[in-house]
């Protein structure tokens, strides 16, 4: 039992770690919302490297061949495979770009136990993107290399879309957390998920639902303090208020089209979207219509089904 117990509480911390390079280069450790991923900071260093075909999981990938907004701007990748975990927020900010952008792409999903599925890269965190021949990482380094690949004239210095960018990522995923663990019941809930999502062999998704969950709910405790919470559904519902009053009565943040920073926040809550918290935060707030305006300019996913 001991065992068994030991190795749960191994797979939540696998599932829910993660370490956040800040600005002053010292680093932090905080818990991601669903999965061990890389958080985005513009300031992270050795983010792009190269590679060649000697990566076994995108040699079995051909050429995808489809009309994209992308293609359309002369981005016409021959390749572009997304290494992550299901429900982590910072992939999901990446997907939720790709889409936007019907940039179609594969997924790798990674066994957040072994990371064999990234043992080729240098960098050991989620997201990876492949471009071709190129290795991205960093949620927001990837949008940004890929919304110059195809929009040469952004502006990514845009004060507004910069300052809420910084809020999902230091904001935001911080209210998660203590949300979607808040309740035994909605910790079993949000580990069914994963283990549903992820890349779990029949024991691992067995000892992760159940003694994950259990971990999970107790160390949701701690996030709590950490962050100065005191009522969980009071600091969600306060940050989906704080989102609609920045849209200032507009469509997006970005205006009559989603911007970066409606991205992020729609990539980062659209895994809790049918969770019992992200249920409470569409009745209890105003968000849900900025939601369901995202849902419909995101369209469908992007991504080509593939034996990954």
């Amino acid at each position: 039992m001991i065992r068994v117990n030991n190795r749960a509480i191994f797979i939540g911390r696998a599932l829910l770690n993660t370490t956040t390079t800040v600005s002053g280069g010292a680093t932090i450790n905080q818990v991601a919302p669903f999965a061990t991923c890389s958080s985005s900071n513009h300031q992270s260093h050795n983010l792009v490297a190269r590679f060649g075909l000697s990566n076994p999981f995108l040699a079995q990938y051909s050429s995808v061949a489809a009309t994209s907004l992308a293609q359309d701007n002369g981005f016409n990748p021959k390749e572009v495979v997304l290494f992550q975990y299901e429900a982590c927020p910072f992939c999901n900010k990446v997907k939720a770009f790709l889409d936007y952008y019907d940039l179609p792409y594969k997924v790798v999903e990674v066994n957040p136990m072994n990371k064999k599925e990234i043992k080729w890269s240098d960098y050991k965190k989620v997201p990876i993107l492949t471009v071709d021949s190129e290795q991205l990482v960093d949620s927001s380094d990837i949008i940004n290399k890929l919304v110059i690949k195809i929009r040469p004239d952004y502006e990514l210095n845009a004060d507004e879309e910069k300052k809420w960018r910084e809020w999902v990522d230091n904001h935001l995923v911080h209210v998660l957390s203590p949300n979607i663990y808040r309740t035994v019941a909605e910790a079993l809930e949000s580990f069914e998920y994963i283990t549903t999502k992820g890349n779990f062999s029949l024991y691992e998704r067995l000892v992760a639902k159940y003694g994950g969950a259990a971990a999970m709910y107790f160390v949701s405790k701690k996030l709590k303090k950490r962050h100065n919470i005191t009522d969980e559904r009071a600091a969600l519902y306060g940050a989906a208020e704080q989102w609609v009053d920045a849209l200032n009565g507009r469509k997006f943040l970005g205006g009559s089209n989603p911007n970066l920073a409606d991205l992020a926040a729609f990539g980062v809550l659209r895994p809790i979207r049918h969770l019992k918290s992200g249920k409470d935060m569409v009745e209890h707030t105003r968000i849900g219509k900025w939601f369901s305006e995202m849902e419909s300019a995101v369209g469908q996913s992007s991504r080509v089904i593939g034996n990954n």
